[in-house]
């Protein structure tokens, strides 16, 4: 199974040398110098390089753009991304915490006084007292000075509770959506 797996891999590493070879001969046939075919492979080079470039920006524009019905229909990892980049415009640094292990933290903002936990939760019900749990157990973890949920949904009572009594600070649906229109 594994030599198979290698087997695929290294035919799959020849495609783009071989993809080169073709553009530099064709390059080459056409123009009839090495020179020709030396500029059929740069073009084609600069030609990929722009073409990744325009995919990267396209997909940031989108989430640049996105409202609040956009964020609805995103996945966790994007919702988290979109806070990233929101909190970025807010003047925070912010770093992103590891998908699985993260100890309850997503994000980490920071400023010039503060340290900030951020759990992201793109829930389509009410979100309850685990993520205040989880975000109180990341203050520690990453020696954090406060700990934030953000949600484009809203709390329950419960959680609503627990935050006030740990000083967490929940931003719901209502508060996202103020956020977003400042941003712009």
């Amino acid at each position: 199974m594994e030599k198979n797996k290698e087997k695929k891999k290294s035919r799959f590493r020849l495609i783009p040398i071989l993809v080169l070879l073709a553009i530099g001969y064709a390059g080459w046939r056409y123009t009839g110098t090495t020179n020709g075919a030396l500029a059929a492979v740069v073009t084609f080079l600069l030609v990929l390089i722009i073409f990744k470039i325009w995919l990267s920006t396209r997909g940031s524009a989108r989430l640049r753009k996105a409202g609040i019905r956009e964020i609805d229909e995103m996945t966790g990892e994007e919702f988290e991304e979109y806070l990233g980049r929101l909190f970025t415009k807010r003047g925070y640094h912010v770093s992103y915490t590891k998908a699985s292990g993260d100890y309850g933290a997503d994000l980490i903002l920071e400023d010039r006084e503060d340290i900030i936990a951020v759990q992201a939760k793109r829930y389509s019900g009410t979100v309850g007292v685990k993520a205040v749990q989880e975000i109180i157990g990341a203050l520690r973890m990453y020696e954090a000075t406060q700990g934030w949920v953000v949600t484009n949904s809203y709390f329950t009572k419960q959680a609503e509770k627990l935050a006030e009594s740990n000083d967490v600070y929940l931003i719901n649906r209502d508060e996202l959506i103020d956020m977003i229109l400042k941003k712009r």
